[in-house]
């Protein structure tokens, strides 16, 4: 395995699809489907500079942690495959490139790009304070549409902020199905989540309660934009069915299909949204 595949590896590059379809939505109907294609490169720049520094602090952070958990301990931190003062180098350089993306789109971004490390860095330890740190992931990815936005208006506006409700609860919706696979572990060591405070059952429940409340914050998104129509809210269906779909694969707390429950599904919920959206604006 190459450096660059290893660090690629490492931050699990492929799983920036989850937020990014939603930064994009976000920039399209900001600009009214007629972005700069400037502002459309340091806007996913940005994207991938932001979680790439997410996921390598994640695994910076927890890596004592991921040697302990028989589950994570080949990791590539625990593992050796990546060295601690490695990954720590490219948390540093992924910090830098979002804050020049930021820099390159306007000066209210890169004022605020401290404010949007802060809140993605942040996540690493919040399963260490309080079970509530899947809405706190939810809330790193749920910044993105709201970059976007400002990105190409440099004002605030009400779409990106339903936008971002909806993207906050469906990934602290999958986050709790995913942190079911520990809820044993981290109870025993102490780390929070909802799955290790309510058990799996009940943190199942509120899992599909967060789901409810994104298709609601979607559907309210997409209503609230002009350019917008039935076509995008054909989506939000599809969205629901995808969902169920999800909840339906771990339903009972039967955790052996998750891989398909987290990562195949939810990558395909943000792309098909995309491919909605991409409809209404420039074929209907």
């Amino acid at each position: 395995m190459s450096v660059v595949s290893r660090y690629f590896s490492l931050i699990k590059f492929e799983h920036t699809i989850f937020a990014l379809p939603f930064a994009v939505i976000s920039l399209l109907v900001a600009s009214g489907g007629k972005p700069q294609l400037s502002t459309l490169l340091w806007v996913m720049v940005a994207m991938v500079g932001a979680r790439s520094a997410a996921m390598a602090f994640n695994r910076l952070a927890d890596a004592r942690i991921d040697a302990d958990n028989p589950r994570t301990a080949n990791r590539h931190i625990p593992a050796g495959l990546v060295s601690r003062k490695g990954a720590a180098l490219f948390v540093v350089l992924s910090c830098v490139v979002l804050v020049l993306a930021a820099w390159m789109l306007n000066p209210l971004c890169f004022y605020l790009s401290p404010v949007a490390l802060l809140v993605v860095l942040a996540y690493s330890y919040m399963k260490r304070i309080t079970p509530l740190a899947h809405l706190v992931l939810g809330l790193g990815l749920g910044i993105a549409p709201v970059g976007a936005w400002l990105a190409v208006t440099g004002t605030f506006a009400a779409f990106p902020l339903w936008l971002a409700a909806a993207v906050m609860f469906w990934v602290a919706g999958f986050d709790t199905i995913y942190g079911c696979q520990d809820a044993d572990y981290d109870r025993k060591v102490g780390l929070q989540s909802l799955a290790s405070k309510l058990g799996v059952e009940k943190a199942l429940v509120l899992s599909r309660v967060f789901h409810v409340l994104s298709v609601a914050f979607m559907a309210g998104s997409f209503r609230r934009a002009d350019s917008l129509g039935v076509v995008s809210l054909v989506g939000v269906a599809g969205m629901v069915v995808l969902l169920a779909w999800e909840q339906t694969l771990v339903r009972g707390g039967d955790l052996r299909r998750i891989d398909k429950a987290f990562f195949e599904i939810n990558s395909w919920i943000g792309m098909m949204l995309l491919g909605v959206v991409l409809v209404d604006l420039y074929l209907v």
